[in-house]
């Protein structure tokens, strides 16, 4: 079984694409944007977590969104869990 690294750049620009589909402000999206700057509620965060789950394979929990409060973090814990 091979085993692919997901940069980190590529699950932020998948999550800021996501946030924005979802009617963030792009330019607003940094590692450092907490979801309630950007307005982004919980509904939203289970549709984030399912993209990442449809693009990494990655498995992001309604819990696990709790924990996290920046774009940054959520992109930490996919590499992570990618790794």
């Amino acid at each position: 079984m091979s085993t692919t690294t997901i940069s980190d750049d590529r699950v932020f620009e998948t999550i800021a694409n996501a946030l924005a589909e979802l009617g963030a402000e792009r330019d607003q999206i940094t590692r450092e944007s907490s979801f309630e700057s950007l307005d982004v509620d919980s509904l939203d965060l289970v549709e984030v977590g399912q993209v990442i789950q449809d693009q990494f394979g990655v498995e992001i929990k309604g819990d696990d969104m709790k924990k996290v409060g920046t774009v940054g973090e959520v992109v930490a814990l996919v590499v992570e869990r990618a790794a």
